[in-house]
């Protein structure tokens, strides 16, 4: 007798406990390695051109590894994307020098480009179409309580143990996820419709780059993650300066994350039902910006908080719309490379607002630097609107 194909809902719940293990372990470092850099003699520019060595990889390589995976296997690229992301996280413990911090980074970016587009291109493989708006609201919300609780707990330990312990720990943690995806998560062929063939090696790449509504999701995408960049990377040190500590700090990153999962969940079910999911897009973007000129002004530990809880709720409306949408733009053949190229745009916008901003930072300041991000951030909310301009996707009614 056939063995019967997991269900729906476990296939879920596989996907989100393997997505919060994962980015609980990884981002425990957020909050620290600035500090621990800064505690090193590293300045300012150079903590910068780290965090955009990690972004820069993971960028790079998320397209190419999310092609990978299309044709190679989703749970492959997961269990090596944890592999090296253990190995990274042990590298930080040994790192004392601006250049093996940069090496670290870079094995960290190299891990997470193989997991993350992965991971989300195995919940639209798994997701009926009508349910695609909930499916990323609950993925993405075991990410963002893994991204919330992570770096409160790195704050913490970081503030009783020390530094280093806390690498010690992340790198034991996602080891344990390994053999917990290894174990549980099973092939994607095994799971798919009865009809699905093997993707062909042929597919152009360059379809994808005339996609006007994919490429409206890709841009948008990038241009909140400069956004975003701006918080994860300097968010520590402005904080620093306004005599936040590293507990208050950690804090802040717990706040942001808490209100961008627990958010995801209403809100991907409310992109199921609105007729048009851009406008989610840029409702939230627009809130995204207010959220980034916030941080500029803000002088208090209640003032980072309240900006850090608009910036969740910003995310979480947005961005989980935008994963529904660019599974929705694309074919199951090219939903790796879909995810891929999502990724791809996460990373660069990081990556060059690290790389970029850091030397800014020292010429205008934080609350100028915070400033521009917000411009910036609206310029890509314009281009999004009008790429997306006549895309309607089809839906059916939905499964009950």
């Amino acid at each position: 007798m056939p063995k019967r194909a997991p269900s729906y809902v476990m296939l879920m719940l596989i996907s989100c406990g393997a997505a919060f293990g994962c980015y609980f372990a990884t981002n425990m470092r957020l909050p620290v390695v600035p500090l621990y850099a800064r505690s090193l003699g590293i300045n300012t520019a150079q903590i910068g051109f780290i965090n955009s060595a990690f972004f820069l990889m993971a960028g790079f390589l998320s397209l190419p590894f999310g092609f990978v995976s299309d044709r190679w296997g989703r749970k492959l690229m997961a269990c090596l994307g944890l592999l090296v992301l253990t190995g990274a996280s042990f590298l930080l413990y040994f790192s004392n020098t601006f250049v093996q911090l940069t090496w670290a980074y870079i094995f960290i970016g190299i891990g997470v480009a193989a997991f993350s587009p992965t991971m989300m291109s195995f919940v639209a493989d798994i997701s009926p179409v009508t349910h695609l708006g909930r499916s990323y609201g609950w993925y993405t919300t075991a990410i963002y309580c893994g991204m919330s609780l992570g770096p409160a707990a790195g704050g913490f330990l970081a503030q009783t143990a020390g530094f280093l312990q806390v690498f010690l720990i992340s790198g034991a943690l996602v080891f344990l996820n390994f053999w917990i995806v290894l174990f549980f998560l099973p092939r994607t062929r095994s799971v798919l419709e009865p009809h699905s063939e093997k993707p062909k090696t042929t597919t152009p790449v360059r379809k994808l780059f005339q996609n006007r509504p994919l490429m409206g999701c890709w841009l948008v995408t990038l241009g909140g993650c400069f956004g975003l960049g701006m918080f994860i990377t300097f968010i520590p040190l402005h904080a620093q300066n306004q005599g936040l500590n590293v507990s208050q700090i950690g804090l802040v990153f717990f706040v942001q994350g808490l209100t961008n999962a627990i958010s995801r969940i209403p809100l991907g079910y409310l992109s199921d039902k609105v007729t048009d999911r851009k406008i989610l897009v840029v409702i939230g973007m627009i809130g995204f910006a207010v959220a980034m000129a916030g941080f500029g002004v803000a002088r208090t530990a209640g003032y980072f908080m309240m900006f850090a809880i608009a910036l969740g709720v910003s995310m979480g409306l947005a961005f989980t719309s935008v994963g529904a949408l660019i599974a929705e733009t694309v074919d199951s053949e090219s939903r790796g490379l879909a995810m891929g190229g999502y990724n791809t745009c996460i990373y660069f916008g990081m990556m060059l607002n690290s790389a970029l901003m850091g030397t800014l930072i020292q010429m205008i300041g934080f609350k100028y630097a915070f400033y521009l991000t917000a411009v910036v951030n609206l310029f890509f909310i314009a281009i999004f609107y009008l790429l997306m301009q006549n895309f309607s996707p089809v839906r059916n009614e939905p499964i009950r």
